[in-house]
């Protein structure tokens, strides 16, 4: 139940378009940049065939030559400068509020002042100012607060998911107090509580245990979540402690969350370090789930377990084994907007 007039809606919810920021020459992207943007074309195709898509870039003509033929009804180009590419958090968070349909811009510091972050920044407001949102609806400066699209989870109802690891680390709102932090979430989404994940994180993972990467809603009443079972698994404990976290979540009505088990993804290792492979780092867009792969038995595994969350969706695979070398995967790089947002 809704405390307040705002409504945060779930990531299910209809979409009018799906962000990507696109990766060029200038990027930490530049050594694997073929590899990159193969994964990226594959995403937008994928998105293009069910609704819009709007792509950031530094050059429209670069990325249509990667693209190909595109339906042009589909697809809008908007270029700007950019530090990188996750559009998960350094886009806009879309509302509904009493005075209409809202697109919150957060600071994006680059999780905590770990890379630069000026551009990407900016992306959110220059969008406003190239007209690319319906004219109905509103932008919001939400500065100073610090807020990435990956460390929160919405059901729609008025409940929301993130991990405290993020939420209350050094660099970002370090100058307010938990219950302060909580407090200004439930205004400003019109939040009636907020499930704070205490435990989990992943090897190679920049953003300070983003939720995204971890657990996440797929109906009002389910929650997918990465379960470890290996003990020889440097995640083992604390996973172990997070899935017991979440299986004692409660809805709202007091009844526990249908859980559904994504499989720890297998071991992934480049120039010497473990990368941050996950399957919870899905995208849910109209009529579809976009599923990260990672070349393993285990992206079936994966495959069936959304399947069973999404039965009226198509689970999509894509490989991302290009994504997780800079740290993130598939959900990371995009940004959904809900329907009306983008015409």
């Amino acid at each position: 139940m809704q405390t307040t007039g705002i409504t945060f809606p779930a990531e299910w919810y209809p979409q009018s378009a799906v962000q990507l920021t696109w990766p060029h020459e200038d990027t930490d992207w530049a050594p694997i940049l073929d590899e990159v943007t193969a994964c990226f074309v594959e995403i937008a195709r994928e998105i293009m065939k069910r609704e819009k898509l709007l792509i950031v870039c530094q050059s429209e003509e670069d990325v249509r030559n990667q693209l190909g033929e595109v339906d042009e009804e589909r697809v809008r180009f908007v270029e700007m400068p950019t530090n990188d590419t996750w559009a998960r958090d350094h886009g806009g968070i879309s509302v509904f509020d009493t005075f209409g349909p809202t697109v919150y811009d957060f600071v994006f510091n680059g999780w905590g002042m770990k890379f630069p972050a000026g551009k990407d920044n900016q992306i959110t407001r220059n969008l406003f100012h190239e007209g690319i949102f319906a004219d109905r609806i509103q932008p919001a400066n939400m500065a100073p607060f610090v807020l990435e699209g990956g460390s929160i989870e919405s059901d729609g109802q008025g409940t929301l998911m993130t991990t405290a690891e993020c939420l209350l680390s050094l660099n970002r709102n370090e100058y307010m107090q938990r219950e302060e932090i909580e407090n200004h979430l439930k205004d400003i989404f019109g939040l009636s509580r907020i499930l704070w994940i205490e435990n989990g994180f992943l090897v190679g993972d920049d953003t300070d245990s983003h939720v995204d990467t971890l657990a996440r809603f797929c109906r009002e009443d389910t929650i997918a979540y990465i379960q470890c079972t290996d003990e020889s698994d440097v995640h083992y404990d604390e996973l172990q402690a997070m899935e017991e976290e979440i299986k004692a979540f409660r809805q709202l009505n007091g009844e526990p969350y249908k859980l559904i088990a994504l499989p720890m993804a297998d071991e992934v290792i480049w120039e010497g370090e473990r990368l941050p492979a996950t399957y919870a780092n899905f995208l849910i867009i109209n009529g579809a789930v976009l599923l990260p792969c990672y070349n393993s038995p285990k992206d079936e595994i994966a495959r069936k377990a959304l399947q069973e969350a999404f039965p009226d969706r198509e689970i999509v695979g894509i490989n991302c084994l290009s994504l997780i070398k800079q740290h993130g995967s598939l959900h990371c790089v995009t940004m959904q907007y809900p329907e009306g947002f983008i015409e």
